[in-house]
Order: structure tokens, then C-alpha cells, then sequence
């Protein structure tokens, strides 16, 4: 592992280099945030610009709560809380809490780190956690990140995570890209504010039927899924192939239900669709005000989530 000061460092925390086969991975202390993942030179997720705040939440990883709470408003053992509104154009409050916080090295080598940081209560989540995230590399098996979090409050509190990472399949436009993964719901939502209406069935041939691999064109996605189909481990997995032959593939478990995907639309063309995002969560949007799979963790207990991001 090195440490390495450049003007990204100075404006998005330290940055951590770790190795591993060719497999090149750079760590912030701020947020505990995947800058870069390289395999043989070749990057497999859309980087941050050099300069200036993280953007998109490119790397980040999000907690207390994966994607988004209508309105920012929840109820949890009958308090109401409000959290403040982060996605102003739609009225939610975004990605939980922590994508832009101080984490501290505990636990530094050449192909691992491991990274914590306290969350303080807040009028908005009056919860206080302790949050470890550990980064490693493997020749094989690429980046691993899993998630910890320990209540160190006085009361239950809700907790959620997810990664946000957008993987990059080749050189090609993302419009190229074979998207592979087997699931059995997808989450509908309101168009203009993203917020769940029910979930529905992905039935074989249509439009989120991507089972069987297909080229994702020119549809657009920014839809939950679950009944996710796993393999003899308990795993799920995610692949995207470019026609050049290269490819990622994320991988989680069980204890990540909900699967977000992204095509990354945007209005400015120099950001517009250059990654796919892929978000393994612990619960799905809107969690907090549905209380759909949204872990309780009581006062001294844990949680940890984990999963999987290699290339070729």
C-alpha cells in the first residue's frame, strides 16, 4: 500500500494505492471512496475528475441508507424525523451520510485497507454508529469491500448500505455493452421523482429481461430489482461485456437483496452514460418510509455487507 498526495488528494481526502496480480486499486480517506480500479492498465469504473468534489457519487460507498427517502421524511418508533433534502431537483434526501466524511486508516498493507469513521447523531438521524470499511485485493478475485457498521447509541437505529460504483465494460460506448443478470421483480417508480410504487415481474423478452445477456442500446434504466438469481455460494452477479472481449462483472450475497442499475443519463454530454452503475443494497429505495428490509440494529450490534468487483 502507498499513500500519495495529488490535487485529488487534497480535495477528496488522501489517497491509498493498493496492489494486487494486475489488479491496481486507489482508496480516499474521504468517504472510503473507490477513486480508481484497474486491472493490466485497463480502468473498470468511471474516475472522479482530478480536481474538485466527487461527482455522481462515482466510488462512493452510501450509508445509513442506499438511494433515496421521499421528502427526507421518516418515522422510526414513532419519531418523526426529517433529514436534510440533498436531491433538490426531486425532493429526496440522497445516498445517507457519509460519502463525504473523514475515514481513518486502522489497518494498512500493499492489497488491503481498512478504513472507520463514527457517524454522529444528528437532529435528522439521531443515531450513532461506527462505520468500518475494508478494501481488498486479490489477484483473482479483484475488490472486495465490505461494510460494517456497530450501533454505539442508546437506541435501535436503521441502517442501510450499497456501493456506488459505475463499471466500465471496454472502450466502447456504454450503448454497446451485453448486460447479463437474472432477476425475478423490478421496483416501478414515479417518473419524476424516482419514488417506489410496487414492484412487478420481470417476465421473459421484456424490456428488463437482460437473463439471457442482451446489448443495452439506447434504453435507459434507473430501476431497483430483486429475485436475484444466485449461484451455488449464495451469490448474485452482475456482467457487462464490451464487443471488444473485455468485461466486469460485481458479485454480492444474501445480504444484499436489492439491486440497483444506472445507466448514468445525463444532460451534459461530457457525463452522459459513460458508466453503468450497479448498486448491491441492503434495502430498496425509500426504505426509511416503507420499512422494507431496512435492518434494525440494536445498541451494540452489527452488520456487515459485502461484495465483489473483478475485470478482464
Amino acid at each position: 500500500m502507498t499513500e500519495h498526495e495529488t490535487a485529488a488528494a487534497r480535495s477528496r481526502g488522501n489517497l491509498l494505492t493498493l496492489e494486487a496480480g494486475e489488479y491496481r486499486a486507489e482508496i480516499s480517506t474521504l468517504g472510503a471512496t473507490v477513486e480508481s480500479l484497474t486491472v493490466g492498465g485497463r480502468d473498470l469504473l468511471v474516475r472522479n475528475p482530478e480536481t474538485g468534489p466527487m461527482l455522481f457519487y462515482r466510488g462512493a460507498v452510501i450509508a445509513p441508507w442506499p438511494n433515496r427517502i421521499g421528502d427526507g421524511r421518516y418515522t422510526w418508533d414513532g419519531q418523526e424525523l426529517q433529514t436534510p433534502i440533498t436531491e433538490v431537483e426531486r425532493g429526496n434526501a440522497l445516498h445517507g451520510l457519509i460519502s463525504f466524511q473523514p475515514f481513518a486508516p486502522v489497518t494498512l498493507a500493499e492489497d488491503e485497507v481498512v478504513l472507520r469513521s463514527e457517524l454522529y447523531p444528528t437532529t435528522g438521524y439521531p443515531f450513532h454508529l461506527l462505520l468500518t470499511v475494508h478494501h481488498a485485493l486479490d489477484p483473482e478475485a479483484g475488490l472486495t469491500t465490505s461494510v460494517t457498521a456497530r450501533n454505539i447509541g442508546a437506541a435501535d437505529a436503521p441502517f442501510g448500505t450499497c456501493p456506488h460504483p459505475y463499471l466500465v465494460a471496454g472502450p466502447e460506448a456504454l450503448d454497446t455493452w451485453t448486460l447479463q443478470v437474472t432477476a425475478g421483480q423490478v421496483l416501478e417508480v414515479t417518473a419524476d421523482r424516482l419514488l417506489p410504487t410496487g414492484t412487478a415481474d420481470v417476465t421473459p423478452g421484456s424490456e428488463f429481461d437482460f437473463s439471457a445477456g442482451r446489448v443495452i442500446g439506447a434504453q435507459e434504466i434507473d430501476h431497483a430489482f430483486t429475485g436475484l438469481a444466485r449461484d451455488a455460494q449464495g451469490l448474485w452477479r452482475v456482467t457487462v461485456t464490451a464487443p471488444g472481449g473485455t468485461g466486469v462483472e460485481l458479485t454480492a450475497g444474501e445480504e444484499c437483496p436489492w439491486l440497483q442499475l444506472h445507466t448514468a443519463d445525463r444532460p451534459e454530454p461530457e457525463h452522459h452514460r459513460l458508466g453503468l452503475a450497479v448498486e448491491p443494497m441492503t434495502c430498496p429505495p425509500d426504505a426509511f418510509r416503507s420499512g422494507i428490509d431496512v435492518v434494525r440494529l440494536a445498541p451494540g450490534g452489527e452488520h456487515e455487507a459485502s461484495w465483489s468487483i473483478r475485470g478482464w
